[in-house]
């Protein structure tokens, strides 16, 4: 481990730049979800169940517009995409607040639907900024910033919905977003290293294409960023089976960290500490923001799906907690691979779409995540019925080893049942298994 690695990094102003706009687009993201939730449950007057609907309808329309806002980055660039979401967020809360409970829901969905894709556009700049050997070292560093802002929003939701009324809380929040996407649509940070148009960008075009008909020749092991655009099966437009493959290890990771919250709150409440979740999520947080540090200082990188093996590893113990004390260890140890685990599922999805497709690939990558995540809790909270909140941690922890040793398995199986013991070793089968290749970088973390 090398911290010096983050120097060279942190000098980057472009970097520091969307490191710091990270932080502040994030913070009331945070904030606004718990604020949602007690202005359904105080000021409505509604249940927690109904509260979730609300959330439950903004995540799936978050869920959908992902990839499709993330192709309009693509084609259309930054602030033409940015522009529109910002006037709809404006309208959407500035009435949501001040409407009964039906009207709240499909306003939400809207505002979801045209929600600001600041994770994409954050991690491509991020991505564009720094050169590839610094990758997994810079998304790393964004997975600590998105730790710290997870610390501190839902706290400062909390203050502001019990200091003033929920509605004009839910306002100012949303507001303050929106602020922090106005900035971003004024800073315009460019996406890509390659002009978005014109002789430059047909001659881009071009050179990917001779990339990619030289990778099915010979490859080069040693980087994928040439490998990735070679000619592959795929399921649906950019997604090919090793997209997919990784788009479902980012799926499954937060389906363990949606599932692992659930059983937190249960296990605290069975110990009679309901007043512990805050500061024992918290410590849960830190563990992360721990992990994704280190992992960005680590001499090597490691494949997407040990990384997910060991966080559904480290879930399971958590089970075997007797008290406070010891269930707060646990939870913290549980988290130290929560962010390297989503810091590698966009590094090694960045090497495995050209750059120009990039903004659709992120926004893939945001769907699976929603779509884990709202998965995990149900999933976690059925088992929890059945048989306590131990088996809440248990179910998701064994999906999650299942998963994970099934993708980390499969590209070996691939390679020995290729004829001829010199048979080349084609990027489809490499993609899945980084480690595999010696030095190969692969490397954020959203709850």
């Amino acid at each position: 481990m090398d911290l010096r690695k983050y120097g060279p990094v942190l000098a980057n102003r472009d970097t520091r730049r969307a490191l710091l706009l990270g932080f502040f687009i994030r913070v009331p993201m945070w904030a606004g979800g718990v604020i949602l939730t007690l202005h359904v449950v105080t000021s409505l007057g509604r249940s927690y169940g109904a509260a979730g609907l609300v959330s439950a309808a903004s995540t799936v329309a978050v869920a959908i517009s992902g990839p499709w806002r993330g192709r309009l980055l693509d084609r259309i660039g930054l602030r033409r995409t940015v522009g529109p979401s910002l006037v709809v967020q404006v309208v959407c809360w500035s009435i949501a607040p001040w409407v009964g409970y039906a009207p709240l829901i499909g306003l939400a969905a809207l505002a979801g639907l045209f929600v600001v894709p600041t994770f994409s556009i954050l991690r491509q700049v991020i991505i564009r900024s720094v050169p590839s050997e610094q990758r997994r070292t810079a998304l790393s560093l964004d997975s600590s910033a998105t730790e710290l802002s997870f610390m501190a929003g839902p706290a400062i939701g909390v203050w502001l919905a019990t200091s003033w009324q929920t509605g004009w809380a839910l306002f100012v929040c949303e507001m303050a977003a929106v602020a922090a996407g106005l900035v971003l649509w004024l800073v315009n940070p460019p996406l890509t290293t390659a002009p978005a148009g014109g002789a430059d960008a047909e001659a881009a075009e071009a050179a990917e294409a001779a990339e990619a008909a030289d990778a099915t020749a010979a490859p080069d092991a040693e980087d994928l960023d040439t490998a990735a655009p070679a000619p592959r099966r795929a399921i649906h437009g950019l997604v090919t089976l090793p997209v997919a493959a990784v788009l479902l290890a980012a799926a499954c990771s937060t389906l363990v960290l949606s599932g692992t919250d659930v059983s937190v709150v249960a296990a605290l409440r069975s110990f009679g500490a309901t007043g512990s979740i805050g500061w024992v999520l918290a410590l849960w947080g830190l563990g992360s923001l721990v992990g994704g540090l280190v992992y960005g200082a680590w001499h090597r990188s490691i494949s997407v799906f040990w990384l997910l093996t060991g966080l559904a590893a480290t879930t399971a113990p958590v089970a075997l907690a007797a008290g406070v004390p010891s269930f707060a260890v646990l939870v913290t140890v549980c988290g130290l691979l929560c962010a390297p685990t989503v810091t590698a599922t966009v590094e090694q999805l960045s090497r495995l779409v050209p750059e120009r497709h990039r903004g659709e690939m992120m926004g893939w990558h945001g769907s699976a995540m929603t779509a884990g995540s709202a998965l995990g809790a149900p999933i976690a909270g059925f088992a929890i019925d059945r048989g306590g909140w131990q088996w809440g941690f248990l179910v998701v922890s064994a999906i999650g080893v299942v998963v994970a040793l099934a993708g980390a398995l499969a590209p070996r199986g691939r390679r020995r049942g290729r004829p001829g013991g010199g048979a080349r070793l084609e990027p489809a089968a490499l993609a899945p298994g980084l480690d595999s290749v010696p030095g190969a970088p692969a490397a954020t973390l959203e709850h």
